[in-house]
């Protein structure tokens, strides 16, 4: 494809590269995907009552990334995005907490 065809892909919605049904799919899947890892992980935490191998520092930069993602797409209204960055965020901090609770004490 010329790149004037691929600039206009980028701009204007009803010259997309994919099916609009595909582009939608694939928009819900890391809003599933990522806050169900997210929860594994924490419900693996509680149901442990233990954070080894959890490293805080990682998770809650994840969930810092993810803020940052959410505000850089700028699909506040739309239900992928909050659930993607937002939702996964708010669970990436739930684990920070769960990690520090259950954190191994000297």
């Amino acid at each position: 494809m010329d790149p004037s065809a691929l600039a206009a892909a980028g701009t204007d919605p009803s010259a997309r590269l994919m099916h609009p049904l595909l582009f939608e799919i694939l928009g819900w899947v890391p809003a599933v995907i990522f806050p169900m890892a997210s929860g594994l992980q924490l419900l693996a935490i509680l149901h442990r009552r233990s954070a080894e191998g959890v490293s805080v520092p990682a998770w809650a930069l994840f969930a810092i990334a993810n803020m940052c993602l959410f505000v850089y797409t700028e699909k506040y209204g739309e239900m992928e995005s909050i659930m993607g960055a937002l939702g996964t965020a708010a669970l990436n901090l739930c684990i920070v907490a769960a990690a520090w609770r259950y954190r191994k004490k000297p």
